[in-house]
């Protein structure tokens, strides 16, 4: 019996990397314990299942709202794509990134919404998007960002004092009055059933661009690279858990400290690769104008982790939105030079072989 009602269970050989399940109603009533086995996936890998996060009911909906968009001819789709000069907002077509340097395509169209434009909607922030999205704005995609935001504050809050951060420190680098990069993403990639290697990667080996990401997958697919290790593995999706990860703007923020780690999608294991594979994911970003840079004068603790690294290794010089307008762009197939072009998009953890 499926886990998930009409698609096939995650096969029983296929090897899978545990992950911490973090409580979310326990984190939220500062359960000690729980904030410890928090801290803990949150320094060693930087992914961990999510329980008790109230957003399931959201979740279908955007699903919902995903299959609709998807259903569109293309070239209604094409209208609202994302386009080549490094903003994410919009649509992606298959075939429009690369997922290695060797400018291989990837298999999957996507729908971004950003949070800035859900929560002023009706007025625009940033752009306009297909009429499927604007009929749900309101209903489903608002909630739904709304309930992404509150549980992702909630995990900067406490990631924020275990750091020895001032109180608010963490947020600040996340005002939600100000324009970011912080967007809803339904995803859909085709099915892939047998004889396509692992290597064919649906979204190549990266790491998240912003600070925290709230993944919602039905499919086996997703694979992290567990650190010390040559070896992609799995990560089971289980009913009622999301997959929490980090990306790269806390490991900066925090000099090191919490992980931003290398993962990828490939085709689903066995016969779940026969069906659509479907992903849901809130990404919260700093702010466009925060400098990316460790705190190191609001914390002792992010201070001596700094003083341990090599001189100026998370200093980048750049703001949250110049960071990742880079990593947006260098993806793209149409912006591609060569290999450079590819090492151009890559975050904090590239690892040239690692695909």
């Amino acid at each position: 019996m499926s886990e998930f009602p009409g698609l096939p269970p995650f096969p029983d050989d296929v090897p899978t990397h545990p992950l911490l399940i973090v409580d979310y109603e326990l984190i939220k009533q500062r359960d000690q314990s729980e904030i410890d086995k928090l801290w803990k996936a949150a320094t060693e890998l930087g992914f961990w299942y999510l329980k008790n996060h109230g957003v399931d009911e959201e979740v279908d909906q955007m699903f919902e709202m995903g299959a609709e968009t998807m259903r569109l001819p293309l070239e209604d789709k094409m209208k609202y794509e994302q386009g080549d000069a490094g903003s994410s907002f919009g649509y992606k077509a298959a075939g429009a990134n690369a997922t290695d340097e060797y400018g291989s395509l990837d298999t999957v169209e996507f729908i971004n919404v950003a949070k800035d434009d859900a929560l002023a909607w009706p007025n625009k922030v940033h752009r306009d998007y297909p009429s499927t999205v604007n009929a749900r704005m309101e209903s489903t995609i608002k909630p739904f960002v709304q309930k992404s935001l509150e549980v992702n504050y909630t995990i900067l809050e406490v990631l924020g004092e275990r750091l020895g951060l001032p109180k608010g420190a963490l947020e600040r680098q996340h005002l939600m009055n100000e324009p970011s990069g912080s967007e809803a993403r339904c995803i859909k990639n085709p099915p892939r059933p047998g004889g396509i290697s692992e290597e064919k990667a649906a979204i190549g080996a990266h790491t998240d661009f912003g600070s925290l990401s709230f993944l919602h997958n039905r499919l086996g697919g997703l694979q992290v690279l567990v650190p010390g290790t040559t070896q992609w593995q799995y990560i089971k999706p289980i009913p009622g858990h999301a997959v929490c990860n980090l990306g790269d703007a806390m490991a900066i923020f925090s000099g090191g400290i919490l992980r931003s780690n290398l993962h990828r999608v490939v085709p689903p294991p066995k016969e779940q690769g026969n069906y659509e594979r479907w992903s849901l994911v809130f990404f919260t970003r700093p702010g466009n104008s925060v400098i990316l840079r460790p705190l190191v004068e609001e914390s002792p603790l992010i201070a001596e982790a700094v003083s341990k690294q090599p001189p100026g290794k998370y200093e980048t010089g750049q703001t949250s939105k110049d960071w990742f307008a880079r990593r947006i762009k260098y993806q793209r197939v149409r912006n591609r030079t060569g290999p450079e072009t590819w090492r151009a998009s890559r975050g904090t953890e590239h690892q040239p072989s690692a695909y």
